[in-house]
């Protein structure tokens, strides 16, 4: 690991800066490589600039209730009594993977801030028993879940798919059932071959016995202090207050029970309102959950900047056809049994321009749901070639790992090796499976 740690450290910028870079490649190559001209490549940016506002606020959220839920008095001692499971040399690291794996196939949300936040208590408690841990390994088992997330309950093509309403069923003139995706059996096998893939290629990255490693910072063993509000007027007794929030915690659980009875499906929305239900009826005070949003407020403010120009990436690929381009190379060079394969590659290569599920299935799918039409594949093999596909480059594409990174206080180089070691292992799961599956099954 040493020399792809070296290299990384030395050539990956900041994430931002990643951003920015790939904002210019792609834009130089809509002009390169389609008609489009340097005005509409501007013009089409600038248009998708705001396209992905609406997520980014349900990303924020993911991030800031997932913070806060997770400082709270209970959940913190749960966390505690977990990190005390694991311990030895490779245990940590493996434990921690096998936990984000579990909670991202569930949501990629909350497997997204467990990994992080389990990451960090494992090393903190390791730390005190005087046997550190190597944070950056660490950190980056807690994003390997992210991975398989798109084989998931959560996955956005698949569930996309299977909405009567959707762009797809009015493509195929029916839905894919998520029997024929997310649960067909080759998908179900494939999640467990990844899964001891990711095991097996963590405990193999673990430092050796006496190694050199990097302990968390030292600010990341601090335990938060606990916020006492003044009660010394009726006002001050209100914001001291339990009642408060959990009547309203209780009145917004009421919620979501009755979306679920009436058969109402996991979204994102869903989840951010579960986190904010379980927050309101944990938290002490109104008081104490407003220190504990301005803390977590903190760690988001650079996702915040990143989204806009991700979204411009996204308009300046469909806006000018190069997104087309390069699905059209997948068709001109497949066979019904390699399509799936090279789908999935293509997936892999979108997904550093349209870093999210749900985005890449809305560009990419019409195109790659034609072209397996024309080939006779399958149009489930297509709608999860490109769920693989979008899930395995997020090892490299430092997008979603800014929540992670920024509750752990690390950069995207301090992980990168690691995370490219997870790319390649999955990588061989996932582009067996489609070469196995071929046309269908």
């Amino acid at each position: 690991m040493g020399p792809i740690n070296a290299l990384v450290e030395r050539f990956i910028p900041s994430a931002l800066v990643f951003a920015i870079v790939l904002t210019l490649v792609v834009a130089l190559g809509a002009v390169l490589f389609t008609d489009a001209g340097p005005t509409t490549v501007v013009t089409s940016w600038g248009d998708g600039l705001s396209g992905l506002l609406d997520f980014m606020t349900q990303m924020c959220l993911v991030l800031l209730l997932g913070h806060v839920l997770a400082n709270t008095g209970p959940v913190r001692a749960g966390l505690s009594a977990l990190a005390s499971i694991p311990r030895g040399r490779v245990l940590p690291y493996v434990f921690v993977a096998l936990v984000t794996c579990l909670a991202t196939l569930i949501t990629w949300g909350l497997g997204l801030v467990v990994g992080a936040l389990l990451a960090k208590e494992v090393a903190a408690q390791a730390t005190r028993r005087g046997e550190p841990l190597h944070f950056p390994l660490l950190v980056a088992t807690g994003y390997t879940g992210m991975s398989i997330w798109h084989m998931g309950y959560s996955g956005s093509a698949p569930l996309t798919a299977a909405t009567p309403d959707s762009f797809v069923a009015k493509q195929l003139g029916h839905t894919i059932g998520i029997t024929e995706t997310t649960f067909s059996w080759w998908n179900l096998t494939a999640i467990a071959v990844a899964l001891l893939a990711i095991l097996g290629t963590v405990a193999l990255m673990a430092p050796k016995a006496g190694a050199e490693v990097v302990d968390m910072p030292a600010d990341g063993h601090a335990e938060p202090t606990r916020f006492t509000p003044p009660r010394e007027t009726p006002a001050d007794a209100l914001d001291a207050s339990r009642v408060v929030t959990l009547l309203l915690g209780l009145m917004l659980t009421a919620y979501l029970v009755l979306h679920f009875s009436n058969g109402g499906t996991l979204t994102l929305d869903i989840v951010n309102w579960t986190f904010l239900a379980a927050i309101l009826l944990v938290v002490a005070s109104p008081a104490e959950l407003v220190e504990l949003v301005k803390d977590a407020a903190s760690n988001v403010g650079e996702i915040l900047v990143q989204f806009p120009l991700y979204a411009g990436v996204m308009g300046i690929m469909t806006g000018t056809g190069l997104i087309e381009k390069l699905s059209d190379l997948v068709v001109s060079t497949s066979t019904p049994q390699t399509f799936g394969l090279l789908a999935f590659l293509s997936a892999g290569l979108v997904n550093f321009f349209v870093p999210s599920g749900g985005g890449q299935i809305a560009v990419q799918g019409p195109i790659l749901l034609d072209a397996a039409e024309r080939l006779g594949v399958d149009p489930a093999v297509a709608v999860m070639a490109i769920s693989y596909g979008d899930q395995w480059t997020n090892m490299i594409q430092p997008f979603w790992a800014l929540p992670l990174l920024a509750i752990a206080g690390l950069r995207i180089r301090d992980i990168l090796g690691y995370t490219t070691m997870i790319l390649l292992s999955v990588g061989v799961v996932l582009a067996a499976t489609m070469l196995l599956v071929g046309p269908g099954v």
